[in-house]
């Protein structure tokens, strides 16, 4: 095992080149948000939004960006010496159920706080082309930030004598901390899943089913808009 000096480096050099320096981002532009004139629930934040005009071009550019979350989850996997083998059929079920247990109570705690203008509103591109880039970066996003800020993270704090509620802790914060950008619950809600997830690592050891879960939570969020009746979305305030 590294040392406790060079376990510190590393969290603190892995975090300032990926999650840590987006969640830096993510609190200033919340600042910038909550100091504008206008309200915060009257604002918009558009999640994957066009990059060109040109559908095939707009994949491309779309799937550079997404690489280098791919690339965080690949350097966390390397840096613990871990071997990543395909996922099995209770991996997919385990991470059905977070999805469950995550994202329904996350819908209802996005449309409150819009209501009581803790949130912005979350705009997803919708236009049949760009589902194959909602697909890669929903399958994005869950790897990365999985394999960094639950695996990754929390074994090295793990290693550094950290409790299982400081590390928990920890990882929790994290999350929430680089969702801030989409509002003041956007935050809250993530700690919430932060705290599920670094916990069922914790007490399982397994990552499929947070980076699965995590997975079917932002592709059933982003296709939502794409397949849902407008008037269906109108009732959930979206």
């Amino acid at each position: 095992m590294p040392t406790r000096d060079r376990l510190r480096a590393e969290i603190l050099i892995v975090l300032a080149v990926t999650f840590g320096t987006s969640a830096l981002r993510a609190i200033l532009r919340l600042i910038d948000s909550l100091l504008a004139p206008a309200a915060l629930n009257e604002q918009a934040v558009t999640l994957n939004d066009a990059h060109s005009d040109l559908s095939w071009l707009d994949l491309a550019l779309q799937a550079a960006s997404a690489l280098s979350l791919f690339a965080w989850g690949a350097l966390a996997l390397f840096l613990l010496g871990t071997r990543l083998t395909l996922p099995r059929g209770r991996d997919w079920l385990h991470g059905a159920g977070l999805a469950a247990l995550i994202g329904i109570p996350g819908l209802a705690l996005y449309v409150t706080a819009v209501h009581l203008g803790w949130s912005k509103e979350v705009v997803v591109a919708t236009d049949a082309a760009r589902l194959p880039t909602l697909l890669l970066w929903s399958a994005a996003n869950a790897f990365g930030e999985e394999l960094v800020v639950v695996a990754w993270l929390c074994t090295r704090l793990k290693q550094l004598g950290w409790s299982p509620a400081r590390f928990i802790a920890a990882s929790a914060i994290l999350r929430g901390a680089y969702h801030l950008y989409q509002g003041v619950s956007a935050g809250f809600s993530n700690i919430v899943m932060g705290i599920v997830y670094a916990w069922f690592y914790h007490r399982t050891g397994r990552i499929w089913p947070l980076v699965l879960g995590h997975f079917l939570i932002d592709a059933t969020a982003f296709l939502g808009y794409r397949f849902l009746d407008p008037s269906i979305l109108a009732i959930f305030g979206i």
